[in-house]
């Protein structure tokens, strides 16, 4: 009679543990958030959180919602919402036929997604070169850094050249 007392509480503990570990499983997702290119700046809710790829996990219920921003110099900001209901999490339904509470997170994340990042406009593109130019000291520095984007490929010959003629006419 004792050992079967023991058992009984062994088995009752390790469908505990069990049922506890699915459903701490189960309410978490994660996406993998990548851009075209690489190495932009991630930011969620308004907070950075890193670069891009990027691994997002929580646990939030479904239909909840994260705003992505995307940020590459010489690239357009990329804007688009994170909404939790995009596929369905077979470990929280199985989940929740033990308990009713995990059929909160029935739905979760798609594994993977990608965004591609659209270059700047050359009007926008002037505008930050200047701003980077314009935060430079002296004509050299000024020379220097308006000729390092020339290289990357930010300004076309003619912004260089304008540019350049800017500077080495200004006081």
């Amino acid at each position: 009679k004792k050992i079967m007392k023991k058992i009984s509480k062994t088995i009752k503990a390790i469908s505990i543990l069990l049922i506890s570990s699915i459903l701490l499983i189960s309410c978490s997702s994660t996406t993998m958030i990548q851009s075209i290119p690489t190495g932009a700046k991630i930011y969620l809710n308004g907070e950075a959180v890193g670069k891009t790829p990027y691994s997002h996990r929580d646990s939030k219920i479904i239909g909840s919602c994260a705003s992505i921003r995307l940020e590459k110099e010489g690239y357009e900001t990329f804007r688009t919402i994170l909404y939790r209901n995009e596929e369905v999490n077979v470990g929280a339904i199985i989940s929740g036929i033990f308990l009713l509470f995990p059929f909160l997170w029935t739905m979760k994340y798609k594994p993977s997604r990608v965004y591609e990042l659209s270059p700047s406009s050359p009007i926008q593109r002037s505008n930050q070169t200047k701003l980077k130019i314009e935060n430079s000291n002296s004509k050299t520095d000024k020379l220097k850094k308006i000729k390092q984007l020339f290289d990357e490929g930010v300004l076309t010959q003619e912004e260089y050249e304008n540019g350049k003629k800017r500077i080495l006419e200004s006081e």
